[in-house]
């Protein structure tokens, strides 16, 4: 699941909307309840339907959950499942991040708690440059989803790719190939703009030294790119692949976690910087956060006053006229104002009591 996905989900409005979600388990014997729990939640939400329809109303709706739940391989499960199911589309997304137990019924689907997961969970783009084809994944840590939409995979069909160079002893055949290579690269770039224009998320390349050189040479997307992964890897399998490039992803967020906190140290001496949830919460609000860090596991459920920037932590984030985590929203705001999130590790940002920004005036 990409924003991609998360923009058409919430587009869609029709009552009865239908949104389950729970955590799962990638191994045994954990995993042995999996099914027992999806289908009471199934229940709950077929006995809710029934409750305020008739069979013959909801029944569409109901054969369409019955087959993404028929079609979940528990075997390759892993950290969180989520179906989203109305009378025009039934979409399963088997996720490496965990989600709340729930069933929602409502005239739109539930995706807050997939949006403040998603926000929380290092992504990137691994696009694997090659002729037979092009291939471009979604990666968390070393798992890796495949595109296989607007455009992705892409084959290179044109002279130098599925076609032959043309036998012309006129033309420079090594030129004319790396034109044409060129081109299509050009093509892969366009390809993925829609991507990293909803996502834009670090981007790794994967391929020979030629092609990755034709794609820094005619991409805007170059100066995403964050690491590289030199050799042919077309016959590499996905899961493999992850293992491969994960680790240097890895890397690199490293150094930009270490690179963000010297751009701090340096937005405090000119004083462009805000700490402390409540003050980064207003500067969220009025879109002046340029670049927010945050702890990794910095959680605060809050009340908020009726001015709306004004907050009370409170321990519990159950009670009623609570925001269930104030962190969360703020990554949210900051994210929607086109800022950039750094999640640093724990302890790392005392002094800021666990946040700070960088602010853009």
């Amino acid at each position: 699941m990409n924003r991609h996905d998360i923009r058409l989900l919430q587009a869609m409005r029709h009552y009865p909307s239908v949104t389950i979600t729970l955590p799962t388990h990638r191994t045994s014997p954990d995993n042995k309840q999996d099914p027992i729990r999806v289908k009471n939640l199934v229940t709950d939400a077929t006995n809710r339907l029934l409750g305020e329809f008739s069979r013959r109303d909801v029944e569409p709706l109901l054969s369409r959950l019955d087959a993404l739940v028929n079609d979940i391989d528990y075997r390759y499960t892993l950290d969180g499942l989520a179906l989203f199911v109305n009378r025009d589309i039934g979409r399963m997304f088997i996720l490496p991040f965990t989600l709340p137990e729930r069933v929602v019924v409502d005239e739109t689907f539930w995706t807050r708690g997939l949006v403040f997961a998603l926000n929380r969970t290092l992504r990137y783009w691994v696009l694997a440059l090659s002729e037979q084809p092009t291939r471009l994944f979604e990666g968390v840590r070393e798992h890796l989803q495949e595109m296989t939409n607007e455009g992705f995979p892409m084959t290179h069909t044109g002279p130098g790719g599925e076609r032959g160079l043309p036998n012309d002893p006129a033309i420079n055949r090594s030129a004319y190939r790396d034109e044409r290579h060129r081109q299509f690269f050009r093509q892969v770039s366009a390809a993925l703009t829609p991507f990293i224009t909803d996502d834009p998320l670090p981007l790794a390349l994967v391929g020979v030294d030629r092609y990755l050189a034709f794609f820094r040479e005619v991409s805007p997307h170059a100066g995403a790119v964050v690491t590289t992964l030199t050799g042919n890897h077309d016959k590499t399998p996905t899961h493999e692949l992850g293992k491969l490039v994960w680790p240097l992803v890895e890397q690199n967020l490293a150094i930009r976690r270490t690179e963000a906190l010297k751009e701090l140290d340096a937005a405090i001496s000119a004083q462009k910087y805000a700490s402390t949830l409540g003050e980064v919460w207003r500067f969220a609000h009025e879109g002046r956060v340029d670049v927010l860090l945050v702890e990794e596991d910095y959680h605060q459920a809050v009340r908020v006053a009726d001015d709306g920037m004004t907050l009370t932590p409170v321990d519990d984030p159950t009670l009623p006229d609570v925001v269930e985590d104030a962190v969360d929203e703020i990554i949210a705001v900051v994210l929607e104002n086109n800022g950039r999130v750094v999640f640093v590790n724990n302890g790392a940002l005392p002094q800021h009591q666990r946040i700070a920004t960088i602010l853009r005036y």
